[in-house]
């Protein structure tokens, strides 16, 4: 009898024991029984296992509601600059609250496909996902915004192809691991086609340009190797060349070089008013903020100073209106979430769902990284990069995918459930 058969057994041992006993007060000591359990105060209970994580739902709704109060609060000015003077003050919050509506549905779609469906058919949506960031290069096609190409327009709203890509390498890569188990100590049969895989990724998204999701997309792919038991000779080589195709993409580029310098310095006189504007006028807002912030409302900063105070920058504007503690909230919200993530992913493991706990984990490789990333680059840590904060950013095609990765992770917990339930998934 399997691990999974002796539990269920004990667990059906255990619901039918109640009743039993409750069946058995109703005879001739059942007055007697009651009394006795109303002088101790103790009533028959059963003790039953939740169909999912909860507390990770909620947190996922709290993040959600920040959002929605921060991106009004952080847009509410922005019709007073002449780009958006044709704009209501509540504008932004009417299509953030449309974005999070649809990303429900999407979610709760989401949450109903079993993971062997995501297992079979991830081969064929990392190929799509492929195809739309080589669509969205066309011109007349995908739509450009600041010099950058990554949207393509759907009429009421744009859908970001590297958002879907985040998900579809989550998926690929655990698919990828698991059918190439036996090959992970190989270069040529288990490292170099998920090497090349992520290269054609990576230079697709140059193109755009878009090197933050592309940071975010590398560290999934290599974190899922990495879990998935790759070579560990072969994986400190596929870090030397990240990190070495990063360096030489940086110096060969002469205004992600002088962003660097700007990052290194921001308070200089010849970035200040330039490359590290934002920077400056973000950190002024956490300046602001001290440690209860200024109040909920309260923030210059998004008085038209911080660009893209509602999307990149938003955490910027919480650490001004609702201060130091305000932005632990956060970080220990999101800490919960990758948490979460990797426990799930362990107990899929230890049932032996190897596909369903590598996704797991890669969920949480993903929001870690990227609310790594955008919080670094709020505070001063890390170079400016346009990756916007997960749950919370202004961002139709970011607030999806993040609520759709999500409904995954909660649909492998879910399944995990089950099976020690003694049931079948």
């Amino acid at each position: 009898m399997s691990w999974s058969e002796r539990f269920g057994s004990k667990l059906t041992g255990q619901r039918n024991a109640v009743p039993n006993d409750s069946l058995a007060g109703r005879g001739n000591g059942g007055a007697r029984g009651g009394i006795s359990s109303a002088v101790n105060g103790v009533r028959p209970a059963r003790s039953r296992m939740l169909d999912y994580d909860y507390s990770l739902l909620w947190v996922m709704i709290a993040l959600l509601g920040l959002g929605i109060v921060m991106v009004y609060s952080a847009s509410i000015a922005m019709p007073d600059s002449p780009k958006y003077a044709s704009y209501r003050d509540y504008h932004f919050l009417v299509r953030h609250l449309i974005s999070i509506t649809t990303a429900l549905v999407g979610a709760t779609i989401a949450f109903k496909i079993p993971i062997k469906t995501w297992e079979k058919y991830a081969p064929k949506f990392f190929l799509v996902a492929l195809a739309m960031l080589v669509i969205v290069l066309i011109p007349h096609i995908g739509k450009g915004v600041n010099g950058a190409r990554r949207w393509i327009p759907l009429g009421i709203t744009n859908m970001q192809p590297s958002e879907i890509m985040k998900l579809a390498v989550t998926i690929y890569a655990a698919n990828y691991t698991v059918r190439k188990q036996e090959f992970m100590h190989s270069f040529g049969k288990g490292f170099l086609p998920m090497a090349v895989a992520v290269g054609a990724v990576g230079a697709l998204l140059l193109l755009e340009p878009d090197m933050g999701a592309f940071m975010v997309i590398a560290a999934i792919a290599m974190g899922v190797l990495f879990l998935g038991g790759v070579n560990g000779k072969l994986f400190g080589g596929l870090v030397a060349t990240a990190v070495g195709t990063f360096a030489l993409l940086v110096w060969a580029s002469p205004w992600r070089r002088e962003r660097i310098f700007a990052y290194l310095d921001p308070w200089d006189d010849r970035y200040a008013q330039g490359k590290a504007y934002q920077l400056t006028h973000s950190l002024i807002a956490f300046g602001r903020g001290e440690w209860f912030g200024v109040g909920l409302g309260g923030s210059v900063e998004k008085l038209n100073y911080l660009p893209e105070a509602h999307t990149d920058f938003i955490l910027a504007v919480i650490g001004e209106e609702l201060g130091f503690v305000g932005v632990i909230c956060v970080i220990l919200l999101f800490y919960w979430i990758v948490r979460r993530a990797f426990e799930i992913g362990r107990q899929a493991l230890a049932l032996d769902r190897t596909f369903a706990g590598l996704m797991a984990k890669g969920v949480g490789i993903w929001f870690g990284a990227q609310t790594f990333i955008n919080m670094g680059v709020n505070l001063g840590l890390l170079p400016t990069k346009g990756l916007t904060l997960p749950l919370v950013s202004y961002g139709g095609s970011g607030i999806l995918l993040n609520c759709v990765a999500l409904a995954v992770l909660l649909r492998v917990d879910y399944e995990n459930r089950v099976l020690m339930r003694g049931g079948k998934v």
